[in-house]
């Protein structure tokens, strides 16, 4: 299936082409989850094929892992790897100092177990996910399904005293069913539009009896790579001031991801 690329898939596309730069022969990768990341483990997966790039890919989710087997790359879990030499993954926001909202595909804890045990974690996306302060996309939580409306009220008894403009928590539905985890546990999606102080929201989150994981992911992200609708890619970097400009010409105007849908 081919089409010409629209503006947001080239943007994806070149972020996730960029980021392969920084994948070697003989690394372990870890391989996020989402749409932009899918277009990564497309791209890794040509590199297996056509250029013999030797890697063993560690998934943040089950539908990653499958997508990896499916492009040839070599699949093992974190405890096989014991430590990661990157990660690269999308994001649902990010904000001037790599902070990010992560889990709009139900990984984040996955996701965060994976990028803190890898010497660094690579953000791609495109321009829509830059924000200036954490909180518009609705903020993941996952939950146990025992006792989760306990859960649930004792996180919105939480929110009253934090700086947030939003409280509403509403549980993750698919077709009328509950959302669940790859590990079998549900998603409460906390709708905050602005989160004054996420450190503080974060450590408070994650010590009610039932949270197992938010999706604020604070300090752990080293490298973003932010792709635009008309192939520019925006490398900005933790250890830097200010981000290096790279460009990208994407010569094939055939959408070999066609298939792939968000």
């Amino acid at each position: 299936m081919t089409s010409e690329l629209s503006p947001i898939d080239k943007a994806k596309f070149v972020a996730a082409k960029q980021a392969t730069e920084y994948v070697k022969s003989g690394m372990k990768v870890g391989l996020g989850t989402g749409s932009t990341a899918a277009w990564l483990v497309q791209c890794l997966g040509e590199m297996v094929r056509d250029e013999g790039l030797k890697i063993k890919g560690v998934p943040t989710s089950s539908r990653t892992g499958q997508l990896a087997r499916d492009v040839g790359i070599e699949v093992i879990t974190l405890d096989e790897a014991r430590w990661l030499d990157v990660t690269i993954d999308g994001a649902d926001e990010y904000d001037g100092e790599l902070n990010l909202i992560k889990g709009g595909g139900g990984a984040h804890l996955q996701e965060k177990v994976v990028a803190t045990a890898s010497d660094r974690m690579i953000v791609i996306a495109d321009a829509s996910k830059k924000v200036d302060t954490l909180g518009a996309f609705p903020l993941p939580i996952e939950v146990i399904p025992f006792g989760m409306r306990t859960t649930q009220a004792l996180i919105e008894e939480t929110l009253i005293s934090q700086d947030v403009l939003g409280r509403s928590v509403t549980q993750r539905m698919v077709g009328g069913d509950p959302f669940v985890t790859d590990e079998g546990n549900f998603i409460l999606d906390l709708h905050l539009k602005r989160i004054g102080n996420a450190r503080q929201l974060s450590l408070i989150l994650n010590q009610i009896p039932g949270v197992v994981e938010n999706g604020l992911f604070l300090d752990i992200c080293d490298v973003v790579i932010v792709g635009h609708g008309d192939g520019k890619v925006t490398v900005r970097d933790s250890a830097e001031n200010d981000g290096a400009e790279i460009h990208f010409n994407v010569l094939d105007d055939t959408n070999i991801f066609a298939d792939m849908n968000d």
